[in-house]
């Protein structure tokens, strides 16, 4: 329950923000408060503070205007103290990442009375290793590991990495840089950062020698100490996937908010995805081979090391003939006796099913890889050990400290195509949705390369078990959550319970100020021709002083489009694929500011996250209606196993999907109360298929005018 002492907390902060920050309170704000503070501080624990009750998770879809974040902040910051729990601010985002970061938590802080520490958790991989800028200060050919098989990963950049070397070393030295690879002042490539940071598995922790000064573990005491963690959906899931607790508290000790919530299953996907490369798979082999020598000369004196070293040779021998057989096995499959070709071609398994003769190999692969990263694990863990010097190894610290990088690198690699494997070789279980599986053929010049790859359709199992079920309380909010004007979608990809709290949150806009248009000139795409014809036609016919967004489902059809403009209309286009989003964004407002007309070309990225309130868009016309392109192996197999229990795959996935992307195209329009304009949909199917009613009720209540005749 919520406590009066707590419920007066939130309301003081609440109306100290207002008055600081010169805010009019907004109806669905209050509500969104409300309704969190009742969920979060309705959470039964027992003596310990482990959670006992399972309405712990409240999904608040809020759009754009109803100040979701100081909403959130506000009310769960107290109820988190009060519990003892640490709240964790996950973005997909960037961009949100640091308007929370730099702008909300600043202000709060200032402004509510509330007292709290606020920190940012990134990745290990994000920040420098200063071991290694240490190796690179005294030249990266003294470390024998990259004359081995590091050298094939790392990019030398020759003079400009060891000025970038000295420039960082100086930087750090002097605190002038905390070490973080964002905020460098210069973009930094990807070749020369690989050289100067490391993973979970090359780390040595307490027992590096440079442990004091290391910029992740700094990072990491801040954390310590902060009472709201700012994240993003990937930092959470890999935490997650090492077991909860690694590099963010443990989850039955944080209440979530995911904000960008319906990126989180999609986010989830991704971490589960398993991918192979059979001949880059064999080339690391035969690195490890040929490096045997050099490792038995360096390690061998330990008894261990050289017991694992020997056995290393027979492991290998085993395990290359049958990744040849799976590579020619792949090209038979696929059909390919003659090679890939030019370009990367996928085949994918019918609901996932791998042919009998590839899941024989896979089985037969599991264990030797097991083994492999079993003996891989073993040296690492000497070599960790090694470094120590309250451990007696029978290895000195100058003998292990260089090898370490190269074991643990192989390791991960060992552990990567474990997994995959694994995953080929599995039997589904009978009644739950499939793994999909598949394989890609590629050639690059002369390189032909087949990779294996296998991916839960769904995270709904993944994310109930690990997040939702072990966490101590979470808010989902989202301006687009809802499919259709329900959460069923989101509960099902998501892996929510009925149980939890669900509410759609008031608007504060009027969205009368805005029309929907479905003009004459709209046509069934199925017409390319014609449909890129009306398309050309309308854009030639915008007003001299429009700022409009015009939304293309694919690349080929907005450079087809463009192409075919009078110059005159061509020259008005700031198109997607030509420009940097925010150079893009900057010529347009520039244009705007000046008078003059700007029409963006955008694809579907451009239908998310681009704020451009006022005058800086009052036209947003979305070509075709967004259902997704139906060659997703993973989205397939779903609609595969869907079809197979008698359901319809489009009206399941392919018709709530479109209505949360079209949502979200249209509300590129309307960013500020005062905003006004035109969104035009050019695609007739609207008003001619079954679903076009659903899609068009699923809107906001923009004014409609069909075929030149306003409605209501």
């Amino acid at each position: 329950m919520l406590d009066e002492a707590l419920k007066e907390e939130i309301q003081a902060a609440y109306r100290r923000v207002l008055e600081g920050l010169d805010l009019t309170p907004r109806y669905g704000q209050r509500l969104m408060i409300a309704e969190i503070a009742r969920t979060l501080a309705g959470i039964e624990s027992d003596e310990s503070g482990r959670r006992l009750s399972n309405e712990h998770v409240c999904v608040l879809e809020a759009g754009t205007g109803t100040g979701k974040t100081l909403a959130y902040l506000l009310s769960a910051l107290p109820v988190a103290q009060a519990r003892g729990k640490r709240l964790i601010v996950s973005t997909a985002t960037v961009a949100l990442q640091e308007q929370v970061l730099h702008q909300d938590l600043p202000a709060l802080k200032k402004h509510s009375g509330l007292s709290f520490d606020f920190a940012l958790a990134k990745g290990r991989g994000r920040y420098l290793c200063v071991a290694k800028l240490d190796q690179a200060l005294d030249g990266v050919e003294d470390n024998p590991t990259l004359s081995l098989f590091e050298q094939a990963l790392a990019s030398r950049e020759g003079d400009d990495f060891q000025a970038l070397v000295q420039q960082m070393a100086e930087a750090y030295g002097n605190g002038r840089w905390e070490g973080d690879r964002d905020s460098w002042p210069v973009a930094i490539e990807e070749g020369s950062w690989r050289q100067l940071t490391t993973d979970h598995r090359q780390c040595t922790n307490r027992r590096c020698g440079h442990f004091g000064a290391c910029a992740f573990f700094r990072a990491r005491r801040h954390l310590d100490q902060a009472d709201i963690i700012v994240a993003n959906h990937d930092l959470v899931l890999a935490d997650l996937s090492l077991g909860g607790g690694v590099v963010l508290p443990s989850p039955k000790e944080c209440i979530y908010i995911f904000d960008e919530g319906h990126h989180l299953p999609d986010k989830a996907l991704e971490h589960f995805h398993h991918r192979l490369g059979i001949n880059a798979t064999l080339r690391w082999l035969r690195t490890l081979k040929k490096s045997l020598t050099e490792l038995n000369a360096a390690l061998a004196s330990q008894p261990t090391l050289a017991r694992l070293l020997a056995g290393f040779p027979e492991s290998i021998a085993g395990i290359e003939p049958r990744l040849g057989e799976a590579y020619g096995l792949g090209h038979q499959l696929a059909e390919l006796p003659n090679g890939a070709g030019d370009e990367a071609r996928h085949h994918r398994f019918v609901q996932g099913r791998a042919p009998a003769a590839l899941r024989d190999l896979a089985s037969g692969l599991v264990v030797p890889f097991a083994e492999l990263a079993r003996n891989l694990e073993s040296m690492a863990d000497i070599l960790r050990e090694s470094l120590d010097p309250d451990k007696a190894t029978g290895l000195a610290r100058e003998q292990a400290e260089p090898w370490l990088p190269l074991v643990a690198l192989l390791q991960g690699r060992a552990l990567e195509a474990h997994a995959l494997w694994q995953a080929m070789a599995a039997e589904d279980t009978p009644g739950e949705p499939p793994q999909a599986r598949w394989l890609t053929f590629d050639q690059q010049g002369g390189d032909a390369e087949l990779t294996l790859s296998a991916s839960p359709v769904s995270a709904a199992e993944t994310l109930a078990r690990h997040l939702w079920g072990s966490c101590y309380g979470a808010v989902i909010t989202s301006a687009t959550l809802t499919a259709l004007g329900r959460f069923e979608r989101l509960q099902e990809r998501a892996g929510l319970a009925n149980r939890y709290r669900y509410q759609c949150l008031p608007s504060p806009f009027d969205y009368s100020k805005a029309v929907l248009s479905v003009p004459k000139e709209a046509v069934d795409p199925s017409d390319r021709d014609a449909h890129e014809r009306a398309i050309v036609d309308f854009v030639a016919a915008l007003k001299q002083q429009e700022a409009a967004l015009v939304l293309f489902s694919s690349r080929a059809q907005l450079r087809a489009v463009e192409k075919a403009l009078p110059k005159a209309h061509r020259e008005r286009v700031l198109a997607q694929d030509r420009l940097p989003k925010r150079e893009l964004i900057d010529r347009h407002r520039k244009r705007v500011d000046a008078g003059e007309s700007s029409v963006i070309f955008g694809l579907a990225s451009f239908a998310e996250g681009i704020d451009l309130p006022g005058d800086y868009l009052t036209h947003v016309v979305v070509t075709r209606l967004p259902f997704a392109v139906p060659d997703d192996p993973v989205g397939a197999t779903l609609a595969e196993w869907i079809e197979s229990r008698g359901g319809n795959p489009f009206m399941r996935i392919s018709v709530p999907d479109a209505s949360i992307k079209l949502v979200q195209a249209c509300g590129r329009l309307i960013r500020k109360e005062a905003d006004q304009g035109r969104i035009t949909l050019l695609d007739r199917r609207v008003l001619t298929r079954r679903y076009g009613r659903a899609l068009l009720d699923s809107l906001p209540p923009f004014r409609r005018e069909i075929d030149g005749v306003v409605q209501g």
